[in-house]
């Protein structure tokens, strides 16, 4: 399995800071946020968009991206509004570092591409199992999914655990 190292047509977006500082206080189910110090590396921290090293102070927190860029948007998501478990660094880290690659991508990793529509209605999705090398089977499947004028914007998940990992918005 390799890890990707070619531009790419969108950007990925991270939990943004305002959300960031209230997750950081209480999640978005309502839990005091308990950080810890992370014996392994490894964890996708949605602060920064890399991995997690041992010895970084993160939190497991329950975050729900849709209501928040509903917030932002005045979009009424309905049913649509889930949250679920990320990893975030416990204090501010100063966000990502800027890249040109998709974050946690590697070759082979099944993610799901979930598209809405401005009003926050699940408008589509697709299943990606990123190719060799991950950045074009993402810029592919984003395309797809910005070639409906519908779609404003695509939330990237893994497969494995349903974990929220980031958001592309419309160009």
């Amino acid at each position: 399995m390799t890890t990707d190292t070619a531009t790419t047509a969108y950007a990925a977006r991270p939990i943004p800071p305002t959300a960031l500082a209230g997750l950081r206080a209480t999640d978005d189910a309502g839990r005091p946020c308990a950080p810890y110090t992370a014996t392994d590396g490894g964890h996708p921290l949605r602060c920064c968009l890399r991995l997690s090293v041992p010895g970084e102070r993160i939190a497991l927190v329950s975050y729900a991206p849709l209501r928040r860029w509903a917030a932002e948007t005045g979009a009424e998501p309905g049913a649509y509004d889930e949250q679920g478990p990320v990893f975030v660094h416990a204090e501010d880290c100063g966000g990502p570092a800027p890249s040109e690659t998709y974050p946690f991508s590697r070759t082979g990793a099944l993610r799901t591409l979930r598209r809405y529509d401005a009003a926050g209605r699940i408008v589509g999705g697709r299943l990606l199992e990123l190719p060799e090398p991950p950045a074009a089977g993402f810029d592919q499947a984003l395309a797809e999914a910005f070639a409906d004028p519908a779609v404003a914007l695509v939330h990237v998940r893994a497969v494995e655990y349903g974990c929220f990992h980031f958001e592309v918005r419309r160009p």
